[in-house]
């Protein structure tokens, strides 16, 4: 089983603890044959507990001083109607790429405001029983509410201020970890236009 990191949000060191577990598990997942990062954070606005993925593109997208290809914003989410057409553009537009998946979760009473990082994919639509498909060398999971009943009820009436807390603190995290990062070998995989690609909005 995968090593899993597990950092409290609510926290004092919150975000210093954030960087330097997403800095270990980056480095464990970042192979020689990767192109660069590509960051996709899944999710939609129309929920509160599920906008945890397009907050954190949206920070990103001002606070990335370097321009790593980002996917799912606010102003063009990445959720569960159009993430197989990402993925498929993401699969034709860069050449093996080391992909970065952030997500909201549902978890136990004491993850709540906990953000969890490892190796290997998320599982979009899990906590609500969707079968999507699995996106990432390496997760981010904030854990913004229970799991176990009524959970579109439940994500609904997520607390927005853990949903922003976990934003801020994985945005930052990600954006000055990258932004330091600097391997030899490694070539950024597109422009800062992707962060304008859009997809349709069908929900």
């Amino acid at each position: 089983m995968e090593q899993e990191w597990v950092v409290d949000a609510m926290g004092p060191d919150g975000e210093a603890r954030f960087m330097e577990c997403f800095g270990e598990v980056f480095s464990r997942c970042y192979e020689p044959e990767h192109t660069g990062p590509v960051i996709v954070c899944i999710g939609t606005d129309r929920s509160t507990g599920d906008s945890l993925g397009p907050l954190v593109g949206y920070k990103l997208k001002t606070l990335m001083k370097k321009p790593y290809p980002l996917h799912g914003t606010l102003d063009a989410p990445v959720h569960a109607k159009n993430l197989s057409q990402c993925m498929n553009h993401i699969r034709r537009r860069y050449d093996n790429p080391c992909v970065i998946a952030v997500d909201a979760c549902l978890g136990r009473q004491e993850r709540v405001g906990c953000i969890s990082l490892g190796p290997g994919p998320v599982c979009p639509g899990a906590g609500v029983n969707k079968s999507l498909p699995r996106v990432g060398h390496l997760h981010i999971a904030g854990i913004v509410n229970l799991s176990g009943f009524m959970e579109y009820v439940v994500l609904q009436n997520t607390r927005l201020m853990t949903v922003m807390r976990m934003a801020d603190i994985i945005s930052r995290g990600i954006a000055r970890y990258m932004d330091a990062w600097n391997p030899a070998a490694a070539t950024v995989a597109a422009a800062r236009c992707d962060l304008d690609f859009t997809y349709p909005e069908v929900y």
